[in-house]
């Protein structure tokens, strides 16, 4: 499954929080990529996440949707059906990436010193 961003959901991507305006990260985690991942999940399908076509993305947006999928308790295996395409900014799948690591590196962390 491809899912654009820019086309499916807006091509403005705003800030992490919903109280902070449209378009938030955690809007878009919550109410988009949640659902998506979980009819993936069951149609044992990859879900890829196109990047391109919109006016750019900011860290909150992008750490809050997808580091926050780890907070929400999502694992890095689970993950591991999505893809991700930009041609536009190729950094940007790096910099996701990070996002996610260092939250599932976090709450590792905090396990082992409980």
């Amino acid at each position: 499954m491809i899912y654009k961003i820019s086309k499916e959901y807006t091509e403005t991507p705003g800030g992490r929080y919903i109280n902070g305006g449209k378009y938030s990260g955690e809007d878009f985690r919550n109410n988009h990529l949640i659902p998506l991942i979980e009819r993936c999940k069951e149609q044992e399908e990859t879900l890829i996440i196109d990047l391109d076509g919109g006016y750019g993305y900011s860290t909150g947006f992008l750490e809050e949707t997808f580091g926050g999928l780890i907070r929400k308790g999502y694992t890095q295996e689970t993950l591991n059906i999505i893809s991700f395409i930009s041609n536009e900014e190729p950094e940007l799948i790096d910099t996701i990436l990070t996002y996610i690591k260092e939250e599932n590196d976090r709450i590792q962390k905090r396990k082992l010193t409980m």
